[in-house]
């Protein structure tokens, strides 16, 4: 029913109400808002609301302010990051020393032993990763990528894939 009234609203309406105003006709502008509701001191009122330095250096602190607390964040998130890493490091390491008594067993000692010794090199990696700070971690990988970025971006690339596996059958379970 609103759409019937709204279409003879249109068919009735005449073009002169849609038509410019006359070229004579005066033009005022609407009135400023004084002091849009902002209450401001005196000295503030006397000098104009502040100056523009001021202004500037307020946005400075801001901005300064947010960099701090978004470093300090992103320096918890990687600590605990880095505490995980090494976890899950050190039970790959422990996991890969369990398998290597079955792959002796089954496949003989000599395969048993390159088990042992992927955990040693991975336990030793884990051990490398918890004595260093994030900030260490963070200069070592900067060094990785401008001695040789074609191994960064290999690296890169291989998470990138277990990442992307990982997900993928993480979805697959939950939908399943």
């Amino acid at each position: 029913m609103a759409d019937e009234q709204d279409r003879d609203t249109l068919q009735h309406s005449n073009p002169a109400d849609a038509s410019p105003p006359p070229a004579d006709a005066a033009f005022t502008p609407a009135a400023p808002l004084k002091d849009a509701g902002v209450d401001f001191s005196p000295e503030e009122r006397a000098t104009g609301g502040g100056t523009l330095a001021d202004a500037k250096q307020t946005v400075r602190d801001h901005v300064s302010k947010g960099r701090e607390q978004a470093a300090d964040k992103a320096r918890g998130l990687a600590e605990d990051g880095k505490a995980k890493a090494t976890d899950a490091l050190a039970q790959l390491s422990q996991l890969l020393t369990d398998a290597a008594g079955q792959v002796d067993d089954k496949l003989g000692a000599q395969y048993g032993q390159y088990a042992r010794s992927a955990a040693d090199r991975v336990q030793g990696f884990s051990s490398a990763i918890d004595q260093k700070s994030v900030d260490d971690l963070i200069a070592d990988a900067r060094e990785l990528v401008r001695k040789s970025p074609e191994v960064a971006v290999g690296i890169a690339a291989g998470v990138g894939f277990v990442v992307a596996r990982l997900l993928g059958s993480a979805i697959d379970q939950r939908d399943a």
